[in-house]
């Protein structure tokens, strides 16, 4: 099974894991067309796309991939916020698991601007379980038997505070930053709250064009956690099987 980096910042959040014949896509917020090329273009092996929140940069296109049969899941209320009717979305709650092909996933709530937030806990026999949390300021539970991790590292706390000094960041901008997006110290805490003794990668998402160092968390994290980490990029193919390694 392999991950493919399509998008994972305010432009657009989509992850595709996949192997030769089944597929989960996690997030539409990229175009349909960069999703369809990361598949081969292979829409039949896709069991589902899963969708964390409402935000244009998480679920734009979702219609667009429903156009080509795939079946997509969110929570009621992202589906409000979103136009229901046109959208025809499989509705999930937050503690009721769900299978989509061989994926087991468990929706759980998070913590953003949003209507109903989710992340995702996701089994599948080749990666064993993942945890996918993006857009939320912390979490709320710890998990057992963990073999991957995707993790929101949006900002630092101290990169934050010198750009409002300097005026690189207006202040409403940092309201939003606080309440619906994780520090690197939270996303620190929050896997330091977790066993981490059979994870083989850790992929941090979503850091800030502005408030980020992509070199200092990478460094940070690894040492926190002893395990190997990558900076979510734009066209990465990470292999989730038993050893840690990047494709190209």
């Amino acid at each position: 099974m392999e991950l493919t980096i399509i998008g994972s910042n305010s432009r657009g959040n989509a992850y595709v894991l996949q192997n030769a014949n089944e597929a989960l896509i996690i997030e539409a917020g990229c175009s349909e067309h960069s999703i369809l090329k990361a598949l081969g273009f292979n829409t039949a092996k896709v069991a589902a796309c899963v969708v964390s929140h409402e935000h244009l940069d998480h679920a734009k296109y979702v219609h667009k991939l429903q156009n080509y049969g795939i079946r997509c899941y969110m929570s009621a209320g992202t589906a409000s916020k979103c136009d229901e009717v046109k959208y025809s979305p499989e509705l999930i709650k937050a503690g009721e698991q769900f299978h989509a092909g061989r994926f087991c996933i468990l929706p759980f709530d998070t913590h953003h601007d949003a209507a109903e937030p989710l992340g995702f806990l996701i089994h599948h026999p080749e990666i064993g379980t993942m945890l996918f949390a993006v857009d939320t300021c912390y979490l709320s539970n710890t998990f057992d038997g963990l073999n991957n991790v995707m993790i929101e590292c949006n900002y630092s706390d101290d990169i934050l505070e010198r750009n409002i000094k300097s005026g690189l960041v207006h202040p409403i901008v940092q309201k939003h930053v606080l309440t619906g997006h994780m520090s690197l110290q939270t996303c620190i805490q929050a896997l330091q709250a977790n066993d981490l003794s059979a994870v083989n990668n850790i992929i941090l998402l979503h850091l800030s064009s502005e408030n980020s160092d992509a070199v200092r968390f990478k460094r940070e994290v690894e040492l926190a956690t002893g395990k190997n980490v990558l900076v979510a990029k734009k066209g990465m193919t990470i292999n989730f099987g038993k050893t840690p390694w990047i494709k190209h």
